[in-house]
């Protein structure tokens, strides 16, 4: 399969059962009066990553088999007491995915 045929999943079940459903459901009269996904961002909180940094080496690999590529490493704005958190300290990672990821490029 060449790069020019390939379609990922999410984007060929959009256009074959989710845009069809919602000019049904709706009544659009038009497939361009569908919302576009634009992005995904998909994040994930890593609550232990406070006492041990080795989970957060595991989330992020778990996290890039998912999405496919390397998660950006999201790190606390605010010190707080309560939860015994530091400011700086890495509490989470994020993906955004636009363009073939997403499902309309």
């Amino acid at each position: 399969m060449t790069k020019k045929d390939y379609s990922p999943r999410l984007k060929d079940h959009y256009r074959a059962v989710v845009i069809p459903g919602m000019i049904e459901r709706f009544k659009l009269k038009n497939p361009f009066q569908v919302p576009r996904i634009d992005k995904l961002v998909i994040s994930m909180g890593v609550n232990e990553a406070k006492e041990d940094i080795k989970v957060l080496d595991v989330a992020v690999s778990e996290l890039s088999l998912i999405v496919g590529q390397k998660p950006q490493m999201r790190r606390a704005k605010k010190s707080i007491s309560n939860f015994k958190l530091r400011e700086g300290m890495p509490i989470g990672l994020k993906v955004t995915l636009r363009g073939a990821g997403c499902t309309n490029s």
